[in-house]
């Protein structure tokens, strides 16, 4: 089975609601990337990711980044600064063993989907919406290069 295949247009749509509905009530902001596979260390490939998307730029250092390896079934959440240094202990943790309850299920826009709801709530506790927030970062799904693309 080709696992892009499970990120239909309204799979496509739902992550993007997902982060827009997460981020309406905090100045967080949240990406997914998505590529085919990652050739390199996990959490390496995700950081660099993290960095070309300028997510380390936010005003307060809040953006969570969803990096999935979908042929390789690999999965990693980063978070910049701010965020870590307010989210409680095993936060990370839970998070990415919600999404990867459903990954195992094959519902990987689905856990993409819960993994942004529940980031989004710590990113409302640590980071309230107000007034004049402005959307940092876009919430269109990033891709890996061209013969990575969906």
């Amino acid at each position: 089975m080709n696992f892009w295949e499970e990120f239909t247009d309204e799979h496509k749509a739902g992550i993007k609601r997902a982060i827009e509905v997460a981020e309406m009530n905090t100045s967080g902001e949240i990406r997914v990337h998505l590529e085919n596979s990652c050739k390199t260390d996990l959490f390496d490939r995700a950081a660099d990711i993290f960095a070309k998307l300028e997510m380390h730029k936010t005003k307060l250092r809040n953006g969570i980044l969803f990096y999935v390896a979908v042929n390789d079934r690999k999965f990693a959440i980063i978070g910049d600064v701010g965020i870590n240094q307010k989210v409680p202990t095993g936060f990370w943790d839970e998070t990415k063993e919600a999404v990867l309850n459903y990954f195992r299920m094959n519902q990987i826009p689905e856990g993409l989907m819960e993994g942004i709801r529940m980031a989004g709530e710590q990113l409302k506790e640590q980071f309230p919406y107000e007034m004049g927030d402005v959307d940092e970062l876009t919430n269109e799904i990033s891709y890996g290069s061209r013969e990575d693309e969906i």
